[in-house]
């Protein structure tokens, strides 16, 4: 069975018993919740939610931005965290190309990317050593950079269709 798919629990444990199960269950709700009949492909709440100009997109971040603050709790090397924050803001830029960049988004599944980056770093025991100094706070301020630089994008993507519709 597919490790992506089966979002059971598991004895897969990155520290202190704590496990991957929430991002696994968020990666399958954002990115495969729904399988489209005769194909493998799924679609995800990311795609639906992201249909709405700016404020889905924003929400999708947001949400999306949780698996982010899992692989800090499990102490990923900050590299993977921006490889983590790549994805999205590629997730997010194709979000902005109205339709054609739902689909295109729905088929970048940057959480799913995003929960193989975390647990292949988790099993390779690519953790940063808890007595490394700042590293909580520049991770934690790394995440933050990260979902407002997408939050903005979504928020101008919203100002820009207003403009478009004589709104503003």
């Amino acid at each position: 069975m597919n490790r992506l798919r089966d979002t059971r629990p598991t004895p897969r444990t990155g520290i202190a018993g704590s496990s991957t199960h929430s991002s696994r269950v968020l990666a399958r709700l954002m990115d495969d919740l729904f399988r489209i009949p005769g194909t493998r492909f799924g679609i995800g709440l990311d795609a639906l939610i992201g249909l709405i100009p700016g404020i889905g997109d924003a929400a999708g971040t947001a949400i999306s931005g949780v698996i982010l603050a899992h692989a800090v709790r499990h102490r990923v090397p900050l590299s993977v965290l921006l490889h983590m924050g790549w994805n999205l803001l590629v997730d997010a830029l194709l979000g902005l190309v109205p339709f054609v960049g739902d689909v295109a988004d729905a088929a970048h599944r940057a959480n799913v990317k995003n929960l193989r980056l975390l647990e292949s770093t988790i099993e390779q025991g690519r953790q940063v050593d808890a007595s490394v100094q700042g590293y909580v706070g520049r991770a934690v301020a790394l995440v933050v950079l990260i979902l407002a630089v997408l939050i903005a994008l979504a928020v101008l993507a919203l100002w820009a269709v207003l403009r478009l519709f004589g709104v503003l």
